[in-house]
């Protein structure tokens, strides 16, 4: 089973704290492998910082951040990150130093620091999954950044940040003052995996990088040193993408319509208008969105307002027209926290609408300014199977054409568009035919200068399926009264085609997308006699699982909660694989306690 990142776990805090002078000491590694020695007084930053001019930050801030000759602020001069963490770093200030600030100035402290302290549009889009609260498998750089870093929250957190050596060597030594199992990480100093590092010796009976003795690989280093080196050069102060986006940035001019089209797990495709019109601000919007589900079904309407940070990042709420009083966890209608990367050249932008108590639930959200000329957006078809004739594909786009003939669209080699059923300036209608030897793969959708990127699938069979999420995590709560929230999971069954060389998951097996599966909950046994599956909660024939109440449960041994770990199967309906037995897949489940504390306040909430 893959690993996954540690996205919803309890994260040590990242960020600026107070600037008084520092120490260098044991904490930093004095006396210990691989460590830098030990020396003490106030840093200094060799490196120029970047001057804060907003008197209002300057006025909440220099208090503690003291301010040079160059309009300089300490710490925050040297520093910079998304709007999540300029909120998160004016969190610790109120919540540990003090700081008192009314709702309105923190907000406008963010959105200053956002533009003038923040992340250039290709800094941020590696790690944007973080804001848009997407739980994803992240790969470490090194074994070193694993130790110091990754074991305590995901690597996202600090890839948000970019600083100068100096801030990254201060920020090691606030997590060794505030955090004791972040200090012991950082005295691993010397050990990797396996056996003795770089700092010489073997690591402690029982600690970490144990390794049992046939393992004869060498370790590789790890030192809080290499930590540093590494953040220094891929997350410095001064970066190329940082000027030229400094110099490049723009207000934002997104009034006007934009086509969208989305992806919501477990109920499909959907693909509608987003109408932006301008807010109080030339940065602030309203919207009204209307999006209908692709294979038909009920339209969503909603109603919003957004803010756009740095030139390019999308931050937004929106809400249904219509709530039930009673609404179902998983309700298209619920508020929606947006968070979107809008292109530099704003005419495209994608990202996450997210709700639930724990941002479990999401929309896929790919946006386009519509224009005068022909757009393509989806089919109705995500795939058809080689052989397969007289097949009816419904495209959907905008501004197409009055008139439209078969050989008009072409979808490559082996596929032949026999006839145009029905066309309008939003949908065509088309029957083709795909040869029985049709090569396998994402075929583009061409119309005139108008291209749908790997818009249909090509396959000879279905392979094998996949349960997504392959590992996921769902957590017990309350009643309706109860404080603490559930945490629920959704999942889809997506098939695959091995592909040219006939192996299943290798890098050219075709996705051929949803389908039709029985969902069912299997025991995993971890324990003699486990019976979590009796006790964890319960899954829809839709996919959804939701949590049971917390407990204690007198029905269990030992009066448990309703803790445990499962499997959820998804079992095809239709598709068999080659002893005649229904394909099925398996996701692993761990259902846990809630989230009991929240470190969150009002001061700086969107």
């Amino acid at each position: 089973m893959p690993s996954r990142s540690n996205v919803l776990a309890l994260a040590a805090t990242i960020g600026l704290l107070a600037s008084a002078p520092v120490s260098y000491g044991q904490g930093r590694g004095g006396g210990r492998a691989g460590g830098t020695a030990a020396r003490t007084g106030p840093a200094v930053e060799s490196e120029p910082g970047i001057p804060v001019t907003d008197p209002l930050t300057i006025a909440k801030c220099a208090s503690c951040h003291a301010k040079d000759d160059k309009g300089n602020l300490s710490r925050i001069s040297w520093t910079r990150t998304t709007p999540e963490g300029w909120q998160e770093a004016i969190k610790r200030m109120v919540r540990l130093n003090g700081l008192t600030l009314q709702p309105a100035d923190a907000r406008m402290i963010v959105k200053y620091l956002s533009n003038n302290h923040g992340l250039a549009p290709e800094e941020a889009k590696p790690v944007m999954y973080m804001t848009e609260h997407r739980i994803q498998d992240e790969a470490n750089p090194n074994e070193s950044v694993r130790s110091t870093c990754n074991t305590c929250h995901a690597l996202g957190r600090p890839f948000q940040w970019h600083r100068t050596k100096t801030e990254w060597t201060l920020l090691a030594d606030m997590h060794s003052a505030l955090y004791p199992q972040a200090d012991s990480a950082f005295r691993r100093n010397g050990f990797g995996r396996g056996g003795a590092g770089a700092g010489g010796g073997a690591p402690p009976t029982g600690g970490f990088g144990a390794a049992p003795a046939a393992a004869a690989a060498p370790a590789a280093p790890v030192s809080l040193d290499i930590s540093l080196d590494f953040l220094a050069k891929s997350y410095g102060l001064h970066t190329p993408e940082w000027a030229a986006w400094k110099a490049r940035m723009r207000t934002p001019r997104l009034a006007g319509k934009w086509l969208v089209s989305a992806h919501v797990p477990g109920k499909g495709n959907y693909t509608g208008e987003l109408t932006v019109t301008a807010g109080p601000t030339e940065d602030e919007f309203k919207t009204t969105v209307k999006m209908q589900p692709v294979l038909g079904g009920t339209a969503i309407s909603r109603t919003g307002t957004g803010l756009v940070y740095t030139g390019y990042s999308w931050r937004g709420r929106s809400a249904g027209a219509t709530l039930p009083a009673k609404p179902a966890p998983d309700d298209l209608n619920r508020e929606m926290r947006e968070a979107m990367w809008i292109s530099p050249d704003q005419t495209w932008a994608e990202g996450r609408w997210f709700w639930g108590e724990y941002s479990e639930f999401g929309v896929d959200v790919k946006l386009r300014k519509a224009s005068a000329d022909p757009q393509l957006l989806t089919l109705d078809h995500p795939a058809l199977k080689a052989g397969s004739l007289g097949q009816k594909v419904r495209i959907i786009g905008n501004s197409l054409p009055a008139q439209v003939k078969a050989s008009d669209l072409e979808f490559g080699s082996g596929v032949t568009v026999k006839s145009i059923v029905s066309h309008s300036t939003t949908e065509i209608v088309a029957t083709v035919d795909v040869a029985e030897k049709a090569v396998a793969g994402k075929r583009d959708l061409v119309l005139g200068s108008a291209i749908l990127e790997g818009a249909l699938a090509i396959y000879d069979k279905i392979d094998y399926i996949k349960v997504m999420p392959e590992t996921a995590l769902a957590r017990l709560g309350g009643d309706e009264k109860d404080v603490h929230p559930r945490g629920y999971q959704q999942w889809e069954a997506i098939a695959f085609s091995s592909g040219a060389d006939g192996k299943p998951r290798t890098a050219d097996d075709v996705e051929i997308g949803p389908i039709d599966v029985t969902w069912s909950v299997e025991e995993f046994y971890a324990v003699l006699g486990d019976d979590d599956k009796e006790f964890v909660g319960s899954l829809s024939n839709t996919g959804l699982f939701t949590p049971n109440i917390d407990g204690p449960n007198p029905q269990r041994k030992f009066g448990r909660n309703n803790y445990g770990d499962v499997w959820v199967v998804a079992t095809a309906k239709n598709e068999k694989d080659k002893d005649g037995k229904p394909l099925n897949a398996k996701s692993y489940l761990i259902v846990t306690v809630p989230t009991y504390i929240r470190w969150d306040q009002p001061e700086v909430s969107r």
